[in-house]
């Protein structure tokens, strides 16, 4: 079966016609999660919770964060404090925009300790882009989208964005319930990028702003050393269709 691809407007409302041509458990998923009456989301307001940590042999820290999406051009900024003794010392911020993005970090919100930028960073900042279109998954219909059947519990999902594509597998069960989101991604490992298996695991789902949403979930890299689960996040609030600062 040929790949899959969407396209539906800005302002459109979805149906379950649209969904048709898409690989059932993709159909299930979305059906699950509420989109169908619902209209396109151009932006986003995402805010989370949890714990925080940079390696297996590192100490958890607490982080709070705040991230802001647009979809049309997808892009994200992100705000995040990470706390150690109920403590704030470090800040970070992502971005991605206009195919590129850009991390930093500072101690004490003071002094720069991260700066990352480059081919890698992108590619590794994508992907985690479009795993998180799971909190506004309407985008999931996005022309950029193409989805591609593997059987009735898994879908390929392949995202397009200037020129460049990251894929991923999603696996749904038969309530529709996407369990989890497994990738090939870049990252960091302790100053040498490489590409590894990155899955994202959801715990639990709940309800925000008219959708059904994964409400707990975890990060873990698959290494040769073992599975590093690095962080794990509750969802506190969700907003569609919102103001968002410039970035």
């Amino acid at each position: 079966m040929s790949p899959t691809s969407l396209h539906i407007h800005p302002g459109e409302t979805v149906t379950s016609e649209m969904l048709e041509p898409l690989p059932p458990p993709i159909r299930r998923y979305l059906s699950f999660s509420g989109v169908v009456g619902k209209p396109w989301i151009s932006t986003a307001r995402v805010c989370y919770s949890g714990k925080f940590r940079t390696g297996a042999d590192k100490p958890w820290m607490g982080i709070s964060a705040r991230q802001y999406y647009t979809t049309q051009p997808a892009g994200f900024l992100w705000n995040a404090r990470f706390k150690m003794a109920g403590l704030p010392i470090l800040f970070g911020q992502d971005t991605y925009k206009n195919g590129h993005s850009r991390m930093l970090g500072k101690l004490l919100g003071l002094f720069k300790v991260v700066d990352g930028s480059g081919r890698e960073v992108d590619l590794g900042t994508m992907m985690r882009y479009l795993q998180e279109m799971t909190w506004f998954p309407v985008s999931y219909l996005d022309e950029r989208i193409t989805w591609q059947a593997v059987d009735d519990h898994c879908a390929e999902v392949t995202f397009t964005d200037y020129g460049t594509s990251v894929s991923a597998r999603v696996y749904v069960d038969d309530g529709g319930r996407m369990l989890s989101f497994i990738a090939q991604r870049w990252g960091d490992f302790n100053g040498n990028p490489s590409i590894q298996t990155w899955a994202t695991p959801f715990c639990s789902y709940a309800q925000f702003a008219g959708l059904t949403l994964p409400a707990v979930g975890r990060g873990v890299w698959h290494l040769s050393s073992g599975d590093l689960t690095y962080i794990d996040v509750n969802l506190t609030e969700v907003e569609y269709n919102c103001a968002v600062p410039n970035f």
